[in-house]
């Protein structure tokens, strides 16, 4: 095998390999914090992740709006373990409702620990969201 001496692109090629290398740790490892589990009426999503913040919310975001492509028009977010949002999740949070509504859904918020529910309050989500303590209440919901 000939070897290439242009120190150059060897660095080059050194950078790309492990940029490529922890880009697809970070994706496989950003699918990993949320299940989606579908049924006839409504997709639940089951955050898996202690924090909802700027490095889960893109990927949520995303999935929100594929699922509402796809024709899921009722959608659950279950934070029962998640302990932390900030601001991006918030908006992935607004992403979610928004979708519903605009294709005449629902979307029900379930399972939100103090910390989140404290964040919800302040922000006054609280008056605009459906919110429930169990993903059961949530499901009894979905019309």
């Amino acid at each position: 095998m000939a070897q290439i001496h242009n120190k150059p692109y060897n660095q080059f090629l050194k950078y790309w390999i492990t940029c490529h290398i922890f880009t697809t740790f970070a994706q496989i490892n950003i699918v990993m914090h949320f299940q989606i589990e579908k049924t006839d009426n409504y997709a639940v999503i089951k955050l898996q992740a202690e924090k909802l913040d700027s490095t889960l919310a893109p990927s949520l975001k995303s999935e929100l709006v594929v699922l509402n492509t796809d024709g899921v028009k009722n959608i659950v977010i279950d934070m029962t373990a998640t302990r932390y949002c900030d601001s991006s999740g918030l908006s992935a949070i607004l992403v979610a409702n928004r979708l519903c509504k605009n294709s005449q859904g629902t979307f029900v918020l379930t399972g939100l620990q103090d910390p989140v529910k404290k964040l919800v309050s302040i922000s006054q989500l609280d008056t605009i969201l459906t919110i429930t303590t169990t993903l059961e209440e949530a499901a009894g919901l979905i019309k």
